[in-house]
C-alpha cells in the first residue's frame, strides 16, 4: 500500500503539493467554522491536486502551433534613415 502511494506522489511538482495542502487546510477550516461553501472550495483545490488538473485541464493551456507556417527565405532587409536634426 505504501509503495503504491509513493509511486503516485513521486511525480508531483511544487504547485500540485501546494494545492493539496491548501485544500486540506481549507477543508479543516471550513469544518471548524461550519462553513460548507468554503469546504466545497477546499474540496475543489484538493480534487484538482489529486486528479492533476488545473484551470485549463491537463495541458489545456499549451499554445497550439500552426503546422502550415510558411518559411520565409532570406529576403533583403531595407533600412530607412532617420534624420533627427529638425
Amino acid at each position: 500500500m505504501l509503495n503504491r502511494i509513493k509511486w503516485y506522489v513521486m511525480g508531483w511538482d511544487f504547485v500540485r503539493i501546494l494545492r493539496l495542502i491548501l485544500g486540506i487546510v481549507i477543508i479543516i477550516q471550513a469544518i471548524g467554522m461550519r462553513e460548507w461553501v468554503l469546504g466545497m472550495a477546499g474540496l475543489l483545490f484538493a480534487g484538482m491536486a489529486l486528479a492533476n488538473i488545473g484551470c485549463c485541464g491537463v495541458n489545456g493551456c499549451t499554445p497550439r502551433y500552426n503546422d502550415k507556417r510558411t518559411i520565409q527565405e532570406n529576403k533583403p532587409i531595407t533600412y530607412e534613415e532617420v534624420d533627427n536634426k529638425k
